[in-house]
């Protein structure tokens, strides 16, 4: 992390880049919801699993967002569901982002047999379609949110192998990695000390724009019914319901806008760190 930093102070585009206006809508709307999902007991105005009011009852000053099915306020279980979408979505982030640079690195350094065989698993994981496989493991598994960010993560993590392994390869060219081996470094030394600072930017990077994929992933297994189960406030269920029963708009649209919302947020810091840390890679993608 403080290698990131020292980057970012050394980035002539630093200043700039955050000064555009979708890396600060991106970072006030993740302010919002993380301050709701924080403060959540004291901001909702009733209890999220509360059935006390009438079912379906239509957006007004008492529900800002109306009732569902069960007679719940939305905008109350949409508060609370900020405090398991949001902090799963980042830890299966964390996770793969580990998982995968571990493997990477591995593979990257070792070459030969090892590198062959880590590549062919990967190639594996990228020959289904995420959510199918995702699907396939959370119902292996069992139904819960826990298990559900298991299988995400065992989706995730190939695309940080490759990016790490792809680096490496790159960065064993370089005469300091010969000369720390010549020295008579370790192959975990060389990794940590010596190849880790050209491998932290664009991996935070790469968890920074996949967050918003990993939130999408996670309540669409929720919305399968594979991740959080009822009574639990969870964006992606809650969209469920309102599929369920379309006719009542506002049951699925206010979840879903929820979604929309972080998900964008997610996209737009990802984007301004990427502008900020890797300026060549920006500048190729805008010509």
């Amino acid at each position: 992390m403080s290698t990131i930093l020292k980057k970012l102070k050394r980035s002539k585009n630093a200043n700039s880049i955050w000064r555009q206006p979708l890396a600060v809508v991106g970072i006030s709307i993740i302010a919002i919801w993380t301050f709701l999902a924080i403060f959540a007991p004291w901001i909702a105005p009733y209890n999220p699993n509360a059935q006390d009011a009438d079912k379906f009852l239509t957006p007004s000053a008492a529900h800002w967002m109306g009732t569902d099915e069960l007679g719940r306020d939305i905008w109350s279980r949409i508060i609370h569901g900020a405090r398991i979408s949001l902090p799963y979505s980042l830890l299966l982030v964390v996770l793969s982002a580990a998982i995968g640079s571990i493997i990477g690195a591995i593979s990257g350094y070792a070459g030969g047999k090892i590198d062959s065989f880590i590549m062919r698993v990967t190639d594996v994981f990228f020959a289904f379609p995420g959510i199918v496989l995702a699907m396939a493991v959370a119902a292996a598994l069992g139904p819960q949110i826990r298990n559900a960010v298991i299988a995400v993560t065992i989706v995730a993590w190939p695309v940080y192998a490759r990016l790490v392994r792809g680096l490496i390869l790159n960065a064993k060219q370089n005469d300091y990695v010969t000369a720390s081996a010549l020295l008579g470094s370790s192959a975990l030394r060389t990794m940590v000390v010596d190849l880790r600072p050209n491998l932290s930017g664009p991996v935070f990077v790469l968890a920074s724009l996949e967050v918003g994929n990993a939130l999408l992933l996670l309540s669409g297994l929720s919305f399968l019914g594979l991740g959080a189960q009822p009574p639990a406030a969870e964006w992606g269920s809650m969209v469920s319901m309102g599929a369920v029963n379309f006719d009542r708009w506002w049951v699925g649209l206010f979840p879903g806008l929820a979604i929309l919302t972080a998900v964008l947020a997610f996209n737009f810091i990802g984007d301004s760190l990427r502008d900020a840390l890797d300026p060549r890679t920006a500048k190729a993608l805008r010509d």
